[in-house]
């Protein structure tokens, strides 16, 4: 088991502009991955198993909810408490702040934002003590990148509503206790709808044979004529404005945490290069070396920069769905790029699995195209740019 050395890069001085909050919750999120996500996440990963043991954690160090109010059980902490852990986490794994995001962002969000009080305070609780996970059902087999064409849907049945229709590619639906569906009701009206585990008709197979977020449990959510009390439809927020507003928040994390995961892989390549002796010198004294290094850190400074302005336009209510994808997108594009440089820099022991680097890139091949597709979010920039839309 190897110690994990990893320093986090600031090369400009970035910590300048967070708060001492910002600073501890940060730390106490990159110690706890140093202590516990670190020394197992490559036999998880390569055993392809979701290491439950560290639920608990990811709960106490506030990855569950962070900015819920804490009369429901959240840390109450702002946009950017919430990108830091999420960076944090992800330079731990992929999968394990995949795990975060879709109990913070597509279950404890909508449940707290479009949900009723008695939904509230039904679930939100046990969400972020841990207690209870949850996933988040919208993509289906045939419907990924154009959501509204779903055919999952609701039927009134007078003292509840009949659930029929498949979601795939759910992260954490294997053990889910709680899903939050969307479904069409019989105007064609999307609606969010909490599904518990136990009811009858909802099963939740699971996804095998990945080879990326292996350390993620991944499966498919199966509604056959499932009963739906009328007292578990998401009241305040319908359409699919619902759960587009839901992948805004996840999307914002995941521009955080793919910085994590490209720190990681700098770290790594940097640390390696010092060591590595060719030729009678360290290769980072390698002018190719140095190239690969330097962008890698440049890279990394942009991204730090973009991410950090749009917690605060987040904080203030101000950030758009379009920035929120551009920065999704350069970010996640931006630690897949570092990720096959710092592989290069490794050589052949970069597909090892003594080091980090391989399974981050697997990783974020998955990264790249959930929560919006790598091109699917340049063509939100471009119709926000031209106003004219490029998907009818």
């Amino acid at each position: 088991m190897s110690q994990d050395l990893f320093q986090a890069p600031d090369y400009y001085q970035l910590d300048e502009l967070l708060t001492e909050e910002h600073i501890l919750v940060r730390n106490a999120a990159r110690e706890w991955v140093k202590r516990e996500v670190s020394p197992i996440i490559e036999e998880a990963a390569q055993q392809a198993k979701f290491p439950k043991s560290i639920i608990s954690g990811l709960a106490e160090i506030g990855a569950f909810g962070p900015y819920i109010p804490e009369e429901y059980g959240g840390a109450g902490l702002d946009q950017i408490s919430y990108g830091l852990i999420m960076q944090e986490i992800e330079r731990g794994d992929s999968g394990v702040r995949s795990t975060a995001s879709v109990q913070s962002s597509l279950v404890m969000y909508p449940i707290w934002k479009y949900g009723n009080e008695a939904q509230r305070k039904k679930y939100l609780p046990k969400l972020a003590s841990g207690e209870f996970l949850g996933c988040f059902g919208l993509t289906e087999p045939d419907h990924g990148s154009n959501p509204g064409g779903m055919t999952t849907n609701i039927k009134d049945m007078g003292d509840y509503y009949l659930l029929n229709g498949a979601k795939m590619w759910i992260s954490n639906a294997p053990f889910a206790d709680v899903a939050v569906v969307w479904a069409k009701n019989e105007e064609g009206r999307i609606k969010g709808v909490l599904v518990e585990r136990g009811m009858e008709g909802f099963t939740t197979p699971e996804t095998h044979n990945k080879w990326s977020l292996r350390a993620s449990a991944t499966g498919e959510l199966i509604f056959d004529n499932v009963k739906i009390p009328k007292e578990n439809i998401l009241p305040n927020k319908d359409g699919l404005g619902a759960p587009l507003g839901c992948l805004d928040s996840a999307r914002y994390g995941i521009a955080w945490g793919a910085i994590g995961a490209a720190m990681d892989c700098y770290d790594t390549a940097l640390r390696y290069a010092k060591q590595r002796i060719q030729f009678d010198k360290p290769i980072a004294g390698m002018q190719l070396q140095q190239k690969k290094l330097a962008e890698m850190i440049t890279e990394i400074t942009k991204a730090q920069l973009l991410t950090w302005r749009l917690g605060v336009l987040r904080n203030e209510n101000r950030a758009t769905t379009a920035q929120i994808s551009m920065a999704k997108r350069n970010n996640v594009d931006m630690a897949i790029h570092i990720a096959r440089e710092a592989r290069q820099i490794l050589g052949a022991m970069g597909i090892t699995g003594e080091y980090s680097i391989m399974r981050h890139m697997m990783n974020l091949e998955s990264v790249i195209t959930y929560e919006g597709t790598h091109d699917i979010h340049l063509l939100i920039t471009g119709m926000d740019i031209t106003g004219i839309s490029a998907f009818k």
